[in-house]
């Protein structure tokens, strides 16, 4: 998955406006305009689009932390120059208040089978011999089961590329 499609996602499922989404920077210290939020967000064949950089979703993410749960005291975290599917699995779960049965629930909703022990290697440091990758397939069926719980009247909107 792209940064581009996991931004896509989020506003989608969170039902984001584009100026809530530049809040949403600004709550990670970091400044955005309106217009590049919109070319971000455009199809991957448009004129205008614009590929997002790994600085700028993990940014996003840590701004959401902020949102959902609230700005932490002292300085913010450093938007990471590297992201990988594991940590922004790890973002979403911190910002969405998670326990493993409320995301094991998620891939339950999106048709997705995971065991407890599965899960828990997504979330450990990437030098513990349990340590697994977050391969986009699981980052795509945790998302949509987000959505389907969040949104569950809405049509499954986002195609599954």
């Amino acid at each position: 998955m792209t940064n581009n499609d996991i931004f896509r996602r989020i506003r989608y499922t969170f039902d984001l406006k584009d100026s809530t989404i530049v809040d949403i920077f600004a709550l990670a210290e970091v400044s955005v305009a309106q217009e590049q939020v919109t070319a971000w967000l455009k199809k991957d064949d448009d004129d205008a689009f614009v590929t997002m950089k790994n600085k700028e979703l993990a940014a996003f993410l840590n701004g959401f932390i902020s949102f959902k749960r609230g700005k932490r005291e002292g300085p913010q975290p450093v938007p990471e120059s590297q992201l990988n599917n594991n940590m922004v699995f790890q973002k979403l779960r911190i910002a969405l208040n998670l326990k493993a049965d409320d995301i094991l629930a998620a891939f339950e909703l999106a048709g997705f089978n995971l065991s407890n022990h599965e899960l828990s290697a997504f979330f450990r440091k990437p030098s513990h011999k349990n340590y697994r990758e977050c391969k986009d397939q699981v980052l795509r069926n945790f998302l949509l089961g987000i959505q389907l719980q969040l949104r569950p009247n809405q049509e499954a909107s986002i195609s599954e590329s």
